[in-house]
């Protein structure tokens, strides 16, 4: 069954814009054109929701709560605020993730399969990630490549899990800032790049003929197809 998709934003235009992204991948849409509509529209039946902060009437800010209490499922807040402060302020009131405006549909796309899957994955199944011919164990943080052991530092580690994590997406930048270095401006290209280049070259070592990880220019990084 489709997921279904709550759209609160007030701009028309990007409200109609996502209506049709969404539902060419695959989504139902439902919109909403306030807070306060919102609330009202929201259900059982609603499976993610895209939140804009800036609404007429109650702001995102303040239904963010509410939408919780009412229906508990994945928000992600969209906002032209870069401020991490702003975010971490929405993590503490409940949003799941953040996205920031202009944003490339992909990485939106992206963020919308991460939370959708991540609310019926198996907890147990996620310890042991597989690849190829890697392994990784994400309870103990081990790391298996073509049978021998590979030593990753704890972003090295935390940057291939989550590329394993989603072997059919691209990762994007601002999505890898946010899980590995927690918060996008902790970080920046020349850090994420020496990090990628270290795990293929450990991988690399371990097994020669095999590729890894490709980069998608501009965008971020996903595992060979």
């Amino acid at each position: 069954m489709n997921s279904t998709i709550l759209i609160i934003e007030d701009d028309n235009d990007i409200n109609n814009m996502l209506t049709i992204l969404l539902s060419r991948n695959g989504y139902r849409t439902v919109s909403a054109f306030s807070g306060t509509e919102g609330l009202l529209i929201h259900n059982n039946e609603i499976d993610l929701i895209l939140l804009d902060l800036m609404l007429p009437g109650r702001s995102g800010e303040e239904i963010i709560s509410d939408l919780k209490e009412k229906h508990s499922v994945p928000i992600i807040v969209m906002s032209a605020v870069h401020d991490v402060k702003k975010k971490v302020d929405m993590f503490a009131l409940g949003a799941d993730d953040y996205v920031t405006k202009p944003f490339h549909n992909e990485e939106l796309l992206a963020r919308i399969a991460v939370r959708l899957r991540s609310g019926t994955d198996n907890p147990e199944e996620k310890k042991l990630l597989a690849y190829k011919d890697i392994e990784l164990d994400t309870e103990n943080f081990t790391a298996v490549c073509n049978g021998k052991q590979i030593e990753f530092s704890k972003h090295e580690f935390a940057l291939l899990s989550m590329l394993m994590e989603n072997p059919s997406r691209t990762c994007t930048k601002s999505m890898i800032y946010d899980k590995v270095w927690d918060y996008e401006n902790s970080a920046d290209d020349n850090t994420l790049n020496v990090h990628i280049s270290r795990i293929r070259r450990k991988l690399k070592e371990c097994n020669p003929e095999q590729e890894y990880i490709e980069t998608v220019w501009g965008i971020g990084y996903r595992l060979m197809k």
